[in-house]
């Protein structure tokens, strides 16, 4: 059974920044004795959350709650978005209907 080991947050951002500056995580990985799946998940955590460091529950439950938000309100917007163009559609017909000389 394979033992995992625990590195510390401050180790992880030096490990990316490393990687940054060498352009190359499997140069990194192999440096420094880790695997480069998990130097590619620690990039991938940065890039998401501007952090390595692991958020405790509640603060992720609020950020679940926030995107969850975010999303409603994205889609009111779009629907809402929707019909304001299709009443401006109606509106230039019937002015172009007044505007004309001897509509029928």
């Amino acid at each position: 059974m394979r033992q995992t080991r625990q590195y510390s947050d401050e180790f992880k951002e030096q490990i990316i920044r490393e990687c940054q500056e060498v352009g190359n995580v499997s140069v990194v990985s192999r440096r420094h004795d880790i695997s480069a799946n998990t130097i590619h998940t620690w990039i991938k955590k940065y890039r998401e959350c501007g952090t390595v460091k692991a958020m405790n529950e509640s603060s992720a439950s609020v950020e679940q709650q926030a995107l969850k938000q975010l999303q409603k309100v994205s889609t009111e917007n779009d629907r809402l978005k929707r019909l304001v163009a299709e009443k401006e559609l109606e509106l230039a017909i019937l002015r172009d209907l007044r505007d004309r000389v001897n509509p029928k």
